[in-house]
C-alpha cells in the first residue's frame, strides 16, 4: 500500500468512526500531506519503506526552513497518530514514528518589572489614593496585595473579607484545582488593605450580602477583566515589551523574592506550585538579571 492510500484511509476512519471535526480533519490532512510530500517518491512511496530517518529528515528541513516550532511540533503529532494507527491495523511492522520528536520550544523567561520601578508605581498610586477617591485606594490596595503575597488575579478576586487574618498579616486564597493555602504579605499592603476596607469599601454602593473583598464602582464583586485593566494601564506604559497583565506582578514578586535571599522552597510554597520545577523559571530570570549586572559593572566582562 503507497503512503498517499494509507493516509486517505486514515482521514477517513478520523471523520467517521473517530467523529473529529472538519477542521481537525483539515489540520490532519495538511499536516500529513506536507509529510508525503516531502518523501522521495512523493505518493508513490510504499508505506512500509517510510523509516525514522525519513520522518527525521523532514522534521530538520522544517527546521532549517525555519518553520515555527509550534507548527513544526503540530505535524509531527499528526505523523505519530498515523503510523501509530497504520501499526495498530497491522498495515506496517512497527511504528516507524514513535521515537519522533520536535524540536523543543524556546523557553520565555516571565516579564519582571525593575525594583526601583516597582518603588515609582507604588508612589504614585499613594499619592493619587490620598485624594480620597474610593477607587484610586482600593487600586492601590489591589496593586499591594497582587504584589506582597504573589497570587494569581484569579486568587485575588475570590478573596472574602473573613479571609484575611490582620493579626498575623495573612490572606486565604484557593489556588489552582481548588487547593487552599495560606499566604503572608507586608505591612505596606497592610495599611493599604485596611485603608480600602476602612475608608474606601463603605463609600461604594455594596450590599450587605456581598461578602467579597474587592468590588466594583457598582458594588458588585470585581472581575478579574477589570483587575486587568487596573494593572495594564500601568504595565503597558511601561518601557519594554511583552504581557502587562496582572500576571506580572506575580512574577515580579517571586524574582524579588528569590534576589532578596528567599529559598526556593519557600517561594514554591508562596507561589502555590505542585512542583518545584515550575517555580524554578524564577532563578533563571534572577541568574539573567545577575548576568546583566556582571557585564555592564565588571571591568574586566
Amino acid at each position: 500500500m503507497r503512503v498517499d492510500e494509507s493516509v486517505e484511509r486514515f482521514l477517513l476512519e478520523l471523520e467517521g468512526a473517530r467523529g473529529a471535526s472538519s477542521h481537525t480533519a483539515r489540520a490532519y490532512r495538511g499536516d500529513l500531506d506536507l509529510f508525503v510530500q516531502s518523501l522521495r517518491s512523493a505518493e508513490s512511496t510504499p508505506l512500509a519503506d517510510v523509516t525514522l530517518e525519513d520522518c527525521r529528515a523532514w522534521v530538520w528541513s522544517m527546521s532549517t526552513a525555519g518553520n515555527a516550532p509550534s507548527s513544526i511540533g503540530r505535524r509531527v503529532s499528526a505523523v505519530k497518530s498515523f503510523f501509530g494507527w497504520a501499526h495498530a491495523r497491522g498495515d506496517v511492522p512497527s511504528n516507524v514514528a514513535a521515537r519522533l520528536s520536535a524540536p523543543k520550544k524556546p523557553g520565555r523567561l516571565p516579564r519582571v518589572v525593575a525594583e526601583t520601578a516597582m518603588g515609582h508605581v507604588f508612589d504614585d498610586l499613594s499619592a493619587t489614593a490620598r485624594g480620597g477617591d474610593p477607587i484610586a485606594v482600593r487600586d492601590l490596595a489591589i496593586w499591594e496585595l497582587l504584589y506582597a503575597a504573589a497570587i494569581r488575579v484569579s486568587e485575588l478576586v475570590g478573596i472574602r473579607l473573613d479571609d484575611i487574618d490582620w493579626a498575623d498579616s495573612t490572606v486565604r486564597v484557593l489556588g489552582k484545582g481548588s487547593k487552599e493555602r495560606i499566604v503572608p504579605f507586608g505591612i505596606p499592603a497592610r495599611e493599604a488593605l485596611l485603608a480600602y476596607r476602612d475608608e474606601a469599601r463603605p463609600k461604594l454602593p455594596v450590599s450587605d450580602a456581598t461578602s467579597h473583598l474587592f468590588v466594583g464602582a457598582r458594588g458588585k464583586p470585581l472581575t478579574t477583566r477589570t483587575v486587568y485593566g487596573v494593572v495594564s494601564a500601568i504595565i503597558g506604559a511601561m518601557p519594554g515589551s511583552g504581557p502587562k497583565g496582572p500576571h506580572i506582578l506575580r512574577h515580579t514578586a517571586a524574582t524579588h523574592l528569590l534576589d532578596g535571599g528567599a529559598d526556593l522552597r519557600s517561594v514554591q510554597e508562596i507561589l502555590g506550585h505542585s512542583s518545584v520545577g515550575t517555580t524554578q523559571i524564577y532563578t533563571h530570570v534572577s541568574q539573567e538579571r545577575l548576568t546583566k549586572a556582571y557585564a555592564s559593572a565588571h571591568p574586566r566582562a
